[in-house]
């Protein structure tokens, strides 16, 4: 009889063969996903150890097919077609695909519009906008990148998800000296962080006319079964017609629409895996 080996007389399992193209495609693509900005094409060539001259002829095919697109001359950044592939990935996933189904009733009710917001590579990132007929020039679009400390759904991302997520980009807001949007607004680490311990008390956050005079929102978490942050909805109109009161119809609306989402997610309540 035969001696068997290790693995029982059965052929190891060989590995599957890929398009080695397509996979230096993606490597270049996450190096766009990791950057903080566009890039020259000499720094993405650093980032990716592929010589500028061979990466051009990517930069065609990725600009012909919108998922890069250049920008400022000389420098490239993730193109239309590239967000469309990642909203695309997210109406896959049950918490944003319920909240989408759900938020005409919650536009509706309040009468302003609804933004869903998800934590993604650059920080607190817009996905889904609805509309409402009070219209008003707030710039929210999917794809915006809000601040963690002058917009009320940044600083929910802040106190709801583990710190380890938040904290490099929360030291370098307030870092940055120039950042204007901060110090305009007097905005301090300290009182920030502050305020962040009072959103878990509180449940959700407000602002008033930061960063946009005349606009305010009320933004609220919603959780999957096992007490993780999936995303936010954020209630944002014209400051004269949003009360802010916890007992106001805004609030009220936002956090009841919420709860009952969180809950039909299998949210139980009281598990937040946020961590101080």
């Amino acid at each position: 009889m035969a001696n068997s080996d290790h693995t029982g007389g059965r052929k190891p399992a060989r590995a599957q063969r890929g398009v080695q193209t397509v996979e230096t495609a993606a490597m270049i693509l996450r190096a766009f996903t990791e950057a903080a900005g566009p890039m020259k094409l000499s720094e993405l060539s650093n980032r990716v150890g592929i010589a500028a001259s061979q990466l051009h002829p990517y930069m065609v095919s990725f600009r012909n097919t919108g998922l890069v697109e250049q920008v400022e001359g000389t420098q490239y950044a993730l193109g239309p077609f590239a967000l469309e592939l990642g909203l695309a990935r997210l109406r896959n996933q049950d918490a944003y695909m319920e909240t989408i189904r759900r938020v005409p009733e919650l536009a509706e009710e309040t009468g302003l519009m609804v933004a869903i917001a998800v934590w993604g590579q650059h920080g607190t990132t817009i996905v889904y906008v609805h509309d409402s007929p009070r219209r008003i020039h707030s710039y929210v679009k999917p794809g915006n990148i809000f601040e963690l400390g002058i917009t009320a759904t940044g600083r929910l991302f802040a106190a709801f998800l583990p710190t380890e997520a938040t904290e490099d980009r929360i030291t370098a807001e307030f870092a940055a000296h120039n950042n204007h949007d901060v110090h305009s607004f007097g905005i301090t680490e300290e009182w920030f962080r502050a305020r962040v311990r009072e959103i878990r008390e509180m449940g959700y956050e407000i602002t008033a006319d930061i960063p946009i005079p005349g606009v305010s929102a009320v933004a609220a978490p919603v959780y999957d079964h096992t007490g993780a942050l999936q995303l936010s909805v954020t209630v944002i109109g014209p400051s004269r017609l949003t009360d802010l009161n916890r007992d106001g119809p805004v609030v009220t609306s936002l956090l009841e629409f919420t709860r009952n989402l969180s809950s039909d997610l299998g949210y139980g309540g009281g598990n937040q895996r946020h961590i101080s």
